[in-house]
Protein backbone atom coordinates (compact mmCIF):
# COMPACT_ATOMS: atom_id res chain seq x y z
CA UNK A 1 0.00 0.00 0.00
CA UNK A 2 3.22 2.02 0.60
CA UNK A 3 3.06 2.98 -3.49
CA UNK A 4 -0.68 4.01 -3.09
CA UNK A 5 -0.62 7.47 -2.65
CA UNK A 6 -3.13 9.99 -4.19
CA UNK A 7 -0.79 12.46 -6.82
CA UNK A 8 -4.47 13.97 -7.63
CA UNK A 9 -4.90 15.65 -4.77
CA UNK A 10 -2.22 18.41 -6.00
CA UNK A 11 -4.65 18.84 -9.11
CA UNK A 12 -7.50 20.10 -6.68
CA UNK A 13 -5.37 23.24 -5.22
CA UNK A 14 -4.62 23.83 -9.22
CA UNK A 15 -8.25 23.81 -9.88
CA UNK A 16 -8.99 25.78 -6.98
CA UNK A 17 -6.27 28.75 -8.67
CA UNK A 18 -7.86 28.49 -11.65
CA UNK A 19 -11.66 28.68 -10.67
CA UNK A 20 -11.39 31.33 -7.86
CA UNK A 21 -11.65 35.05 -8.63
CA UNK A 22 -14.59 36.44 -7.51
CA UNK A 23 -14.39 38.46 -4.10
CA UNK A 24 -17.72 37.16 -2.50
CA UNK A 25 -16.01 33.28 -2.40
CA UNK A 26 -13.52 34.32 -0.60
CA UNK A 27 -15.11 37.03 1.95
CA UNK A 28 -15.87 33.73 4.71
CA UNK A 29 -12.50 31.85 4.35
CA UNK A 30 -10.03 34.04 6.10
CA UNK A 31 -10.63 31.51 9.25
CA UNK A 32 -9.85 28.65 7.04
CA UNK A 33 -6.11 29.96 5.79
CA UNK A 34 -3.12 27.89 6.98
CA UNK A 35 0.60 29.27 6.16
CA UNK A 36 3.81 27.56 6.86
CA UNK A 37 6.90 29.06 7.75
CA UNK A 38 9.27 31.71 5.52
CA UNK A 39 12.30 30.64 7.27
CA UNK A 40 12.76 27.54 6.05
CA UNK A 41 13.12 28.67 2.14
CA UNK A 42 16.60 29.27 0.63
CA UNK A 43 18.47 32.58 0.64
CA UNK A 44 19.98 31.87 -2.40
CA UNK A 45 17.10 31.85 -4.77
CA UNK A 46 16.87 32.43 -8.63
CA UNK A 47 15.87 35.65 -9.73
CA UNK A 48 12.25 36.54 -10.63
CA UNK A 49 11.66 36.72 -14.49
CA UNK A 50 8.37 36.90 -16.66
CA UNK A 51 5.44 35.15 -15.65
CA UNK A 52 4.46 33.60 -12.54
CA UNK A 53 5.14 30.37 -10.76
CA UNK A 54 3.30 28.41 -8.81
CA UNK A 55 4.34 24.72 -7.19
CA UNK A 56 1.20 22.88 -6.02
CA UNK A 57 1.72 19.80 -3.50
CA UNK A 58 0.05 17.28 -2.65
CA UNK A 59 -0.15 15.52 1.12
CA UNK A 60 -0.32 12.25 2.31
CA UNK A 61 -0.05 12.52 6.03
CA UNK A 62 -2.72 10.04 7.67
CA UNK A 63 -2.79 12.47 10.50
CA UNK A 64 -6.20 14.02 11.90
CA UNK A 65 -9.23 13.79 9.56
CA UNK A 66 -6.76 11.85 6.51
CA UNK A 67 -6.41 8.82 8.70
CA UNK A 68 -10.03 7.09 7.85
CA UNK A 69 -8.99 7.75 4.10
CA UNK A 70 -6.06 5.25 3.47
CA UNK A 71 -3.50 4.41 1.57
CA UNK A 72 -0.51 4.11 3.71
CA UNK A 73 0.27 4.09 7.50
CA UNK A 74 2.21 6.82 9.33
CA UNK A 75 1.66 9.97 10.52
CA UNK A 76 5.03 11.79 8.63
CA UNK A 77 3.88 14.29 5.83
CA UNK A 78 4.75 12.87 2.21
CA UNK A 79 4.03 14.42 -0.90
CA UNK A 80 3.58 12.86 -4.13
CA UNK A 81 3.39 13.97 -8.22
CA UNK A 82 4.11 17.50 -7.75
CA UNK A 83 2.91 20.29 -10.23
CA UNK A 84 4.66 23.53 -10.58
CA UNK A 85 2.69 25.82 -12.82
CA UNK A 86 4.05 28.59 -15.14
CA UNK A 87 1.27 31.08 -15.93
CA UNK A 88 2.49 33.29 -18.70
CA UNK A 89 3.13 37.20 -18.34
CA UNK A 90 0.08 37.87 -20.65
CA UNK A 91 -1.84 35.98 -18.28
CA UNK A 92 -3.99 34.12 -20.83
CA UNK A 93 -2.68 30.66 -20.40
CA UNK A 94 -0.69 28.55 -18.70
CA UNK A 95 1.79 25.06 -18.72
CA UNK A 96 1.56 22.89 -15.44
CA UNK A 97 4.74 20.17 -15.82
CA UNK A 98 4.51 17.19 -13.61
CA UNK A 99 7.67 15.97 -11.57
CA UNK A 100 7.84 12.52 -10.84
CA UNK A 101 8.03 11.53 -7.31
CA UNK A 102 10.58 9.27 -7.71
CA UNK A 103 13.26 11.45 -9.60
CA UNK A 104 16.40 11.18 -8.44
CA UNK A 105 17.76 14.76 -7.96
CA UNK A 106 19.64 16.74 -5.18
CA UNK A 107 17.79 17.53 -2.41
CA UNK A 108 19.49 21.24 -1.55
CA UNK A 109 20.24 22.39 2.40
CA UNK A 110 16.30 22.28 3.93
CA UNK A 111 15.71 23.60 7.50
CA UNK A 112 14.50 21.45 10.61
CA UNK A 113 12.20 21.89 13.17
CA UNK A 114 14.22 22.85 15.49
CA UNK A 115 16.34 25.44 13.65
CA UNK A 116 19.08 23.88 12.25
CA UNK A 117 19.67 23.26 8.40
CA UNK A 118 20.51 19.51 7.03
CA UNK A 119 23.25 19.13 4.38
CA UNK A 120 22.76 18.80 0.74
CA UNK A 121 22.22 15.01 -0.44
CA UNK A 122 22.20 14.33 -4.04
CA UNK A 123 20.39 11.79 -5.82
CA UNK A 124 17.73 11.32 -3.16
CA UNK A 125 14.02 10.95 -4.42
CA UNK A 126 12.16 14.30 -5.00
CA UNK A 127 9.37 13.56 -2.87
CA UNK A 128 11.36 12.71 0.27
CA UNK A 129 12.16 16.78 0.14
CA UNK A 130 8.94 16.60 2.17
CA UNK A 131 9.54 14.21 4.38
CA UNK A 132 12.72 16.39 5.81
CA UNK A 133 11.98 16.72 9.56
CA UNK A 134 9.47 14.45 9.89
CA UNK A 135 6.32 16.16 11.32
CA UNK A 136 2.36 15.57 9.89
CA UNK A 137 2.58 18.61 8.14
CA UNK A 138 5.66 18.28 5.90
CA UNK A 139 8.30 20.28 4.85
CA UNK A 140 6.64 22.67 1.81
CA UNK A 141 9.95 24.75 1.96
CA UNK A 142 12.17 21.88 1.46
CA UNK A 143 10.49 21.14 -1.62
CA UNK A 144 10.38 24.50 -2.71
CA UNK A 145 14.28 24.89 -2.35
CA UNK A 146 14.32 21.67 -4.51
CA UNK A 147 11.97 22.95 -7.30
CA UNK A 148 14.28 25.92 -7.68
CA UNK A 149 17.78 23.87 -7.70
CA UNK A 150 16.34 21.47 -10.04
CA UNK A 151 14.88 24.21 -12.61
CA UNK A 152 16.12 27.27 -12.47
CA UNK A 153 12.85 28.83 -11.80
CA UNK A 154 11.91 31.22 -8.86
CA UNK A 155 9.19 29.61 -7.42
CA UNK A 156 6.85 32.86 -6.83
CA UNK A 157 3.69 30.91 -4.47
CA UNK A 158 3.47 27.06 -2.99
CA UNK A 159 -0.10 25.88 -2.25
CA UNK A 160 -0.48 21.83 -0.23
CA UNK A 161 -3.45 20.37 -0.10
CA UNK A 162 -4.15 16.96 1.62
CA UNK A 163 -6.49 13.44 1.09
CA UNK A 164 -9.31 15.19 2.41
CA UNK A 165 -9.46 18.77 0.70
CA UNK A 166 -9.35 16.09 -2.63
CA UNK A 167 -12.49 13.91 -1.25
CA UNK A 168 -14.69 17.10 -0.29
CA UNK A 169 -13.71 19.29 -3.48
CA UNK A 170 -14.85 16.77 -5.74
CA UNK A 171 -17.84 16.10 -3.10
CA UNK A 172 -18.82 19.38 -3.55
CA UNK A 173 -18.91 19.91 -7.48
CA UNK A 174 -20.72 16.53 -7.40
CA UNK A 175 -18.17 14.32 -9.23
CA UNK A 176 -15.97 14.46 -11.82
CA UNK A 177 -16.41 12.52 -15.12
CA UNK A 178 -13.70 10.06 -15.85
CA UNK A 179 -12.79 7.23 -18.04
CA UNK A 180 -11.42 3.72 -17.82
CA UNK A 181 -9.95 1.46 -20.74
CA UNK A 182 -11.54 -1.52 -19.06
CA UNK A 183 -12.76 -2.76 -15.63
CA UNK A 184 -10.53 -2.47 -12.31
CA UNK A 185 -10.37 -4.19 -9.48
CA UNK A 186 -10.05 -4.34 -5.55
CA UNK A 187 -6.81 -6.23 -6.60
CA UNK A 188 -5.74 -3.48 -8.87
CA UNK A 189 -5.77 -1.01 -6.29
CA UNK A 190 -4.12 -3.25 -3.22
CA UNK A 191 -1.89 -5.60 -5.16
CA UNK A 192 -0.69 -7.41 -1.94
CA UNK A 193 -4.73 -8.42 -1.59
CA UNK A 194 -4.00 -11.94 -3.34
CA UNK A 195 -7.18 -12.21 -5.54
CA UNK A 196 -8.79 -9.91 -7.59
CA UNK A 197 -11.35 -8.99 -5.83
CA UNK A 198 -14.77 -7.03 -6.74
CA UNK A 199 -15.08 -4.97 -9.68
CA UNK A 200 -14.43 -1.19 -8.35
CA UNK A 201 -14.71 0.61 -11.42
CA UNK A 202 -16.71 -0.72 -14.92
CA UNK A 203 -15.05 0.42 -18.34
CA UNK A 204 -15.70 3.86 -20.08
CA UNK A 205 -17.10 6.92 -18.81
CA UNK A 206 -18.22 7.09 -15.15
CA UNK A 207 -18.35 10.09 -12.41
CA UNK A 208 -16.50 9.31 -9.32
CA UNK A 209 -16.40 11.64 -6.13
CA UNK A 210 -15.23 11.42 -2.75
CA UNK A 211 -13.67 8.06 -1.68
CA UNK A 212 -14.11 7.00 -5.43
CA UNK A 213 -12.36 9.60 -6.46
CA UNK A 214 -9.07 8.94 -4.42
CA UNK A 215 -8.88 5.32 -5.28
CA UNK A 216 -9.24 6.44 -9.35
CA UNK A 217 -6.14 8.67 -9.02
CA UNK A 218 -4.25 5.93 -6.63
CA UNK A 219 -4.68 3.11 -9.17
CA UNK A 220 -1.63 2.08 -10.57
CA UNK A 221 -1.56 -1.87 -11.49
CA UNK A 222 -5.01 -1.85 -13.52
CA UNK A 223 -4.31 0.80 -15.89
CA UNK A 224 -1.32 0.96 -18.41
CA UNK A 225 1.90 0.18 -17.48
CA UNK A 226 1.68 -0.12 -14.15
CA UNK A 227 3.35 2.70 -13.59
CA UNK A 228 3.31 5.98 -11.45
CA UNK A 229 4.55 7.96 -15.13
CA UNK A 230 1.39 6.34 -16.22
CA UNK A 231 -0.83 7.49 -13.28
CA UNK A 232 0.70 11.03 -13.64
CA UNK A 233 -1.38 10.82 -17.34
CA UNK A 234 -4.07 9.90 -15.54
CA UNK A 235 -4.34 12.59 -13.08
CA UNK A 236 -3.55 15.17 -15.45
CA UNK A 237 -6.86 14.05 -17.29
CA UNK A 238 -8.97 14.10 -13.55
CA UNK A 239 -7.42 17.81 -13.03
CA UNK A 240 -8.80 18.83 -16.48
CA UNK A 241 -12.12 16.96 -16.22
CA UNK A 242 -12.44 18.56 -12.74
CA UNK A 243 -11.70 22.13 -14.26
CA UNK A 244 -14.33 21.61 -17.51
CA UNK A 245 -16.94 20.35 -14.83
CA UNK A 246 -16.87 23.20 -12.42
CA UNK A 247 -17.01 26.01 -15.41
CA UNK A 248 -19.66 23.81 -17.03
CA UNK A 249 -21.69 24.78 -13.93
CA UNK A 250 -20.75 28.52 -14.33
CA UNK A 251 -18.64 30.83 -11.99
CA UNK A 252 -21.51 31.27 -9.15
CA UNK A 253 -22.08 31.55 -5.42
CA UNK A 254 -23.97 28.09 -5.76
CA UNK A 255 -20.66 26.07 -7.60
CA UNK A 256 -17.85 28.21 -5.98
CA UNK A 257 -18.74 28.71 -2.53
CA UNK A 258 -18.83 24.91 -1.36
CA UNK A 259 -15.85 23.92 -3.36
CA UNK A 260 -13.43 27.43 -2.17
CA UNK A 261 -15.18 26.13 1.75
CA UNK A 262 -13.46 22.63 1.22
CA UNK A 263 -10.50 23.75 -0.39
CA UNK A 264 -9.19 26.39 1.85
CA UNK A 265 -9.67 24.09 5.02
CA UNK A 266 -7.27 22.01 3.42
CA UNK A 267 -4.91 24.16 1.68
CA UNK A 268 -1.64 25.39 3.76
CA UNK A 269 0.13 28.27 1.42
CA UNK A 270 3.24 30.13 1.53
CA UNK A 271 3.19 33.33 3.84
CA UNK A 272 2.49 35.62 0.44
CA UNK A 273 -1.16 33.93 0.58
CA UNK A 274 -1.73 34.06 3.76
CA UNK A 275 -5.05 36.44 3.64
CA UNK A 276 -7.65 36.77 1.53
CA UNK A 277 -6.63 39.75 0.28
CA UNK A 278 -3.84 38.34 -1.13
CA UNK A 279 -5.29 34.99 -2.51
CA UNK A 280 -8.51 37.14 -3.92
CA UNK A 281 -5.75 39.06 -5.93
CA UNK A 282 -3.61 35.65 -6.39
CA UNK A 283 -6.80 33.99 -8.10
CA UNK A 284 -7.52 37.25 -9.84
CA UNK A 285 -4.63 36.52 -12.15
CA UNK A 286 -5.96 33.40 -13.81
CA UNK A 287 -9.58 34.84 -14.67
CA UNK A 288 -8.78 35.25 -17.90
CA UNK A 289 -7.38 31.30 -18.78
CA UNK A 290 -9.67 29.34 -20.13
CA UNK A 291 -9.59 25.35 -20.83
CA UNK A 292 -7.71 25.47 -24.33
CA UNK A 293 -5.50 27.28 -22.78
CA UNK A 294 -4.01 25.18 -19.95
CA UNK A 295 -1.94 22.20 -20.93
CA UNK A 296 -0.18 19.57 -18.67
CA UNK A 297 3.42 18.25 -19.59
CA UNK A 298 5.44 15.99 -17.61
CA UNK A 299 9.22 16.88 -17.15
CA UNK A 300 11.70 14.39 -19.56
CA UNK A 301 12.58 11.62 -17.88
CA UNK A 302 13.24 8.22 -17.83
CA UNK A 303 13.58 4.92 -16.08
CA UNK A 304 16.67 4.26 -14.03
CA UNK A 305 16.14 0.95 -12.50
CA UNK A 306 12.83 1.29 -10.38
CA UNK A 307 13.78 5.28 -10.25
CA UNK A 308 13.34 8.07 -12.07
CA UNK A 309 16.27 9.93 -14.18
CA UNK A 310 15.98 13.78 -15.68
CA UNK A 311 17.06 13.19 -19.11
CA UNK A 312 18.89 16.19 -20.25
CA UNK A 313 19.56 18.48 -22.06
CA UNK A 314 15.50 18.05 -22.72
CA UNK A 315 14.63 19.19 -18.91
CA UNK A 316 16.99 22.29 -19.18
CA UNK A 317 15.39 23.00 -22.47
CA UNK A 318 12.16 22.71 -20.64
CA UNK A 319 13.12 25.26 -17.78
CA UNK A 320 14.71 27.53 -19.76
CA UNK A 321 11.82 27.97 -22.13
CA UNK A 322 9.94 28.56 -19.42
CA UNK A 323 12.54 31.06 -17.67
CA UNK A 324 11.82 33.01 -20.56
CA UNK A 325 8.13 32.99 -20.80
CA UNK A 326 8.09 30.96 -24.29
CA UNK A 327 6.07 28.11 -24.82
CA UNK A 328 6.92 24.57 -23.16
CA UNK A 329 6.45 21.77 -24.97
CA UNK A 330 4.29 20.68 -27.77
CA UNK A 331 1.70 23.76 -25.79
CA UNK A 332 0.69 25.56 -28.64
CA UNK A 333 -2.86 24.68 -30.02
CA UNK A 334 -0.88 24.01 -33.45
CA UNK A 335 1.89 22.07 -32.29
CA UNK A 336 -0.95 19.87 -30.64
CA UNK A 337 -2.68 18.75 -33.93
CA UNK A 338 -0.19 19.90 -36.53
CA UNK A 339 -1.62 23.14 -37.85
CA UNK A 340 -1.74 24.27 -41.48
CA UNK A 341 -4.58 26.70 -42.35
CA UNK A 342 -5.26 28.71 -45.39
CA UNK A 343 -7.39 32.32 -44.79
CA UNK A 344 -9.77 33.65 -46.62
CA UNK A 345 -10.96 37.27 -45.82
CA UNK A 346 -14.94 37.98 -45.98
CA UNK A 347 -14.97 40.58 -43.69
CA UNK A 348 -14.39 43.73 -44.71
CA UNK A 349 -12.42 45.72 -41.97
CA UNK A 350 -9.33 46.94 -43.38
CA UNK A 351 -5.67 44.70 -42.40
CA UNK A 352 -8.11 42.29 -40.33
CA UNK A 353 -6.80 39.70 -42.16
CA UNK A 354 -3.01 40.47 -41.56
CA UNK A 355 -3.55 41.10 -37.82
CA UNK A 356 -5.43 37.46 -37.28
CA UNK A 357 -2.70 35.73 -39.44
CA UNK A 358 -0.19 37.51 -37.33
CA UNK A 359 -1.63 36.24 -34.40
CA UNK A 360 -2.36 32.96 -35.42
CA UNK A 361 1.16 32.30 -36.67
CA UNK A 362 1.97 33.60 -33.12
CA UNK A 363 -0.03 30.49 -31.83
CA UNK A 364 2.34 27.93 -34.00
CA UNK A 365 -0.36 28.15 -37.00
CA UNK A 366 1.20 27.98 -40.44
CA UNK A 367 -0.64 30.43 -42.37
CA UNK A 368 -0.56 28.61 -46.20
CA UNK A 369 -2.15 31.65 -47.80
CA UNK A 370 -4.47 34.49 -47.23
CA UNK A 371 -7.11 36.05 -49.92
CA UNK A 372 -10.06 38.25 -50.00
CA UNK A 373 -13.49 37.04 -50.46
CA UNK A 374 -14.83 37.68 -53.79
CA UNK A 375 -16.90 40.62 -52.92
CA UNK A 376 -19.17 39.53 -50.43
CA UNK A 377 -19.04 40.20 -46.80
CA UNK A 378 -19.84 37.82 -43.70
CA UNK A 379 -20.52 38.40 -40.30
CA UNK A 380 -19.45 35.24 -39.04
CA UNK A 381 -16.09 33.24 -39.13
CA UNK A 382 -16.80 30.26 -40.79
CA UNK A 383 -13.85 27.27 -40.08
CA UNK A 384 -13.90 24.09 -42.29
CA UNK A 385 -12.26 20.93 -42.14
CA UNK A 386 -11.54 18.05 -44.15
CA UNK A 387 -11.60 14.18 -43.12
CA UNK A 388 -9.37 13.83 -40.24
CA UNK A 389 -8.91 17.37 -39.13
CA UNK A 390 -11.46 17.50 -36.74
CA UNK A 391 -9.16 18.08 -33.79
CA UNK A 392 -7.51 20.87 -36.03
CA UNK A 393 -10.36 22.99 -36.63
CA UNK A 394 -11.66 23.21 -33.11
CA UNK A 395 -8.13 23.83 -31.52
CA UNK A 396 -8.59 26.82 -34.30
CA UNK A 397 -11.60 27.60 -32.88
CA UNK A 398 -10.34 28.65 -29.33
CA UNK A 399 -9.33 31.79 -31.66
CA UNK A 400 -12.48 32.45 -32.26
CA UNK A 401 -15.60 32.72 -29.65
CA UNK A 402 -18.34 32.00 -31.66
CA UNK A 403 -16.90 31.19 -34.89
CA UNK A 404 -19.24 28.35 -36.94
CA UNK A 405 -17.67 24.90 -37.21
CA UNK A 406 -18.18 22.38 -40.29
CA UNK A 407 -16.86 19.34 -41.81
CA UNK A 408 -17.42 20.81 -45.70
CA UNK A 409 -14.03 20.91 -46.63
CA UNK A 410 -12.24 18.63 -49.28
CA UNK A 411 -9.09 18.21 -47.07
CA UNK A 412 -7.07 20.30 -44.61
CA UNK A 413 -8.45 23.42 -42.33
CA UNK A 414 -9.68 26.60 -43.48
CA UNK A 415 -10.93 29.77 -42.49
CA UNK A 416 -13.18 32.48 -43.67
CA UNK A 417 -13.14 35.72 -41.91
CA UNK A 418 -16.17 37.28 -40.50
CA UNK A 419 -16.59 40.89 -38.48
CA UNK A 420 -16.95 38.68 -35.66
CA UNK A 421 -12.87 38.03 -35.95
CA UNK A 422 -12.40 41.50 -34.92
CA UNK A 423 -12.26 40.66 -31.51
CA UNK A 424 -9.55 38.40 -31.85
CA UNK A 425 -6.25 40.09 -29.98
CA UNK A 426 -3.71 41.69 -31.93
CA UNK A 427 -0.56 39.94 -31.73
CA UNK A 428 2.22 40.16 -29.13
CA UNK A 429 5.77 40.64 -29.55
CA UNK A 430 7.00 37.53 -31.64
CA UNK A 431 7.83 34.40 -29.62
CA UNK A 432 10.49 31.43 -31.19
CA UNK A 433 9.11 28.19 -31.46
CA UNK A 434 8.20 26.05 -28.64
CA UNK A 435 10.65 23.32 -27.71
CA UNK A 436 9.84 19.88 -27.64
CA UNK A 437 9.50 18.78 -23.65
CA UNK A 438 11.93 15.78 -24.26
CA UNK A 439 11.70 12.76 -26.70
CA UNK A 440 11.19 10.48 -23.72
CA UNK A 441 7.43 12.42 -22.88
CA UNK A 442 6.65 14.49 -25.55
CA UNK A 443 3.65 12.45 -26.37
CA UNK A 444 2.73 12.84 -22.91
CA UNK A 445 1.14 16.43 -23.53
CA UNK A 446 -2.12 16.95 -22.35
CA UNK A 447 -4.73 20.17 -23.44
CA UNK A 448 -7.25 20.55 -20.23
CA UNK A 449 -9.91 20.26 -22.84
CA UNK A 450 -8.85 16.68 -24.32
CA UNK A 451 -11.74 14.48 -24.37
CA UNK A 452 -11.50 12.30 -20.77
CA UNK A 453 -11.25 9.22 -23.09
CA UNK A 454 -8.51 10.19 -25.01
CA UNK A 455 -5.01 7.98 -24.46
CA UNK A 456 -7.25 5.81 -22.30
CA UNK A 457 -3.77 3.72 -21.36
CA UNK A 458 -2.59 6.92 -19.96
CA UNK A 459 0.98 5.43 -19.82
Amino acid sequence: MRRLRPAGAVGLALLLLLVLGAGWVLLELGGNISTFGADGIARDRPGAAAGQNVLVIGSDSRAGGNRALGGGTGDVGRSDTAFLLHVYEDGSHATAVSIPRDTLLEIPPCRLPDGSWTSARSRAMFNSAFTVGGTAQGNPACTQNTVEKLTGLRVDHTVVVDFAGFSSMTDAVGGVEVCLPRDVRQGDLDPNRGSPGEVIFRKGRQTVSGQKALDYVRVRHGIGDGSDIGRIRRQQAFIASMIEKVRSQGMNPTTLLPLARAATKSLTVDPGLGSVDKLLSFALSFKDIGLRDITFVTMPWRYEGDRVAVVQPDADALWAALRQDRPAGATSDAKRVGGRVAVTDASGVPGLAGRVSARMKERGWTVTGTRAADGRTEGITVIEFGPGQAKHARALAGLFPGAFVRGTAAEGVSVTLGRDAASVPAPRAPRPEPLSAGTADTDGTRAADDDPCSDLSYG
